[in-house]
């Protein structure tokens, strides 16, 4: 996965958005959604979605 769609993932997942969500609004199928989700997860090496976002504040990948 390129950086620029991890980060994009990353940003809406701190928008607490869903997989669901997600796919519609990057206009991708709910299983890519979660692929790119889960593979940003293991990338910041994050064991939920609210480790993500805590990570990704303080590493300074979303603001």
């Amino acid at each position: 996965m390129q950086a620029d769609r991890r980060r994009e993932i990353t940003e809406l997942v701190a928008e607490a958005l869903s997989n669901d969500e997600i796919a519609g609004h990057l206009f991708i199928s709910p299983a890519t959604a979660k692929t790119h989700v889960s593979r940003a997860m293991a990338k910041l090496q994050a064991r939920d979605r609210a480790q993500k976002v805590a990570l990704a504040f303080q590493s300074g990948l979303v603001d």
